[in-house]
């Protein structure tokens, strides 16, 4: 693995070591700039941090930090709504510079920003979880599959409006050295594509940057910060704020701690005191915190983190876990933990859970979202399957939908030739198909996105229907 990271990307690394190195020869840099628009004219009030301290440009576009650069490792900005998202070949960039660059241009940086020709409320948001590729042929399906499948529902997207993508982690598996051909999948997509880092995104050899020893040249994320820039950081786009979050404590070795540290919470809360209470935010973060059903992947911390947000209209989004479940925490706190893209781990087309391996898709209309899951190679109309009796080993004598995006708001109905019988019954169990796939069944996976119903003896016909809670009605039909 490592013969093939140095092969990839050998001196680019070395070289970032070597600036990293550079600054903290002296650890406390002051760094400045500006944040300027396409004519050169400064950009007021626009947030900047270096994962510590925050400030804002003055009027003329201004910015100036004092930065331990053995704890900061970049500084980056918030970019306003009414500026485009900067971006190279459709991949988030210009939004962040390292401190080893600062250091390296006199400690100082200037930020570009073009200006929306019109701004708008609506866009659409792709949220896509752990493409966790190993291997060339792990690579291989992502790229002919996920890829093709998210091209094509963007390239109907952005007819209407822009399309914003965040990846939740686990970009690969472990495998550092499959970065540069993963950077190289999404580009020129359509969307303006960010990342999130995942446990499987740190370099195996070392602990993550807060646990290592202060000053360090080498530490856990620094090949992900190399290629995708800061773990920690925001950007608005309409009325909605958005934030991505490291809630991986890495102690190396494939050893992590499902968290945020009291530091990242703290600088989540300086960042949303610059967002007006009651707005939309959208957190992404790569493990959940708050499932009911399997909750083992949760963060320990997210009673501190639920504190932190309070106030506001949030939606987080994340993965980790390769199955779907959604979590309403509150009123106003919603947690979308979402199906992987490779399902379980590129085994076959479902999740643990039995969702399809596919990824959500978001409409945002101001302050309000609408989301569906897409199954990689079906439509958007398959929200559910159906399987028959004596199909579901465990429910032998039942009709088993399994319904992925599933919340209290949905409803479940059947009809026994044509005859309306109301309501399915929701139980927890595991999903027929992952669970055959598995030398021993008792290993797959708990769901609570499943409902049973008993046809009448004679009976021809079973038809489902699902409501959404946007009303929307899905439905299938089987023959007994």
């Amino acid at each position: 693995m490592y013969q093939e990271t140095a092969r990839l990307g050998a001196f680019g690394v070395a070289l970032w070591a070597l600036c990293l190195s550079a600054a903290a020869q002296h650890s406390v840099l002051s760094f400045s700039g500006k944040v300027l628009d396409e004519k050169g004219k400064g950009i007021a009030g626009v947030v900047v941090n270096d994962g510590v301290r925050f400030t804002r440009t003055d009027g003329k576009g201004a910015w100036s930090l004092d930065s331990d650069t053995t704890v900061s490792k970049f500084v980056s900005i918030s970019t306003p709504s009414a500026y485009r998202l900067p971006q190279r070949e459709g991949l988030a960039d210009g939004f962040y510079v390292s401190v080893g660059q600062l250091a390296a241009g006199g400690n100082r940086h200037d930020f570009r920003l073009e200006r929306r020709k019109e701004a708008s409320d609506r866009f659409y948001y792709i949220a896509v979880s752990d493409p966790q590729v190993r291997d060339a042929r792990e690579m291989k399906r992502w790229r002919q599959e996920a890829v093709v499948d998210l091209k094509e529902t963007i390239d109907s997207l952005k007819q209407s409006r822009e399309v914003v993508g965040m990846t939740l982690g686990d970009l690969v598996f472990d495998n550092m050295g499959l970065y540069p051909e993963y950077k190289e999948s999404l580009r020129n997509t359509g969307a303006t594509f960010f990342q999130c880092i995942g446990n499987h995104d740190f370099d195996l050899r070392y602990q993550d940057l807060h646990n290592m020893e202060a000053g360090t040249p080498v530490y856990g994320e620094m090949v992900y910060h190399s290629y995708f820039g800061p773990t920690d950081y925001s950007f608005n786009v309409g009325k909605a704020h958005i934030v991505t979050m490291k809630n991986i404590n890495y102690v190396s070795n494939k050893k992590y701690i499902e968290a945020l540290t009291g530091a990242q919470l703290a600088w989540l809360k300086k960042d949303l005191s610059h967002v007006p209470e009651g707005s939309l935010v959208i957190l992404n973060m790569h493990a959940s915190s708050w499932n009911t059903v399997e909750p083992g992947g949760n963060i320990r911390n997210a009673s501190a983190l639920k504190e932190v947000l309070e106030g506001y209209n949030v939606h987080v989004f994340c993965g980790h876990t390769h199955f779907l479940q959604n979590n309403e925490v509150s009123p106003t706190l919603y947690e979308h933990n979402i199906g992987a893209a490779c399902g379980a781990w590129w085994a076959g087309w479902v999740n643990q859970c039995g969702a399809p391996n596919g990824y959500m898709v978001v409409d945002v209309d101001g302050d309000r979202l609408k989301w569906h899951y897409k199954g990689t190679r079906r439509d958007f109309g398959y929200q559910f399957r159906l399987y028959n009796r004596g199909e579901f080993t465990t429910q032998s004598s039942f009709v088993v939908a399994n319904v992925w995006d599933w919340d209290s708001a949905c409803r479940v109905v059947w009809y026994e030739d044509g005859k309306p019988m109301g309501d399915m019954e929701r139980f927890i169990d595991s999903d027929e198909e992952r669970a055959a796939q598995l030398k021993n069944r008792a290993k797959a996976p708990k769901t609570g996105h499943l409902f049973r119903l008993m046809p009448s003896d004679g009976a021809k016909e079973i038809r489902v229907e699902l409501t959404n809670r946007f009303g929307e009605v899905y439905t299938q039909t089987l023959r007994l």
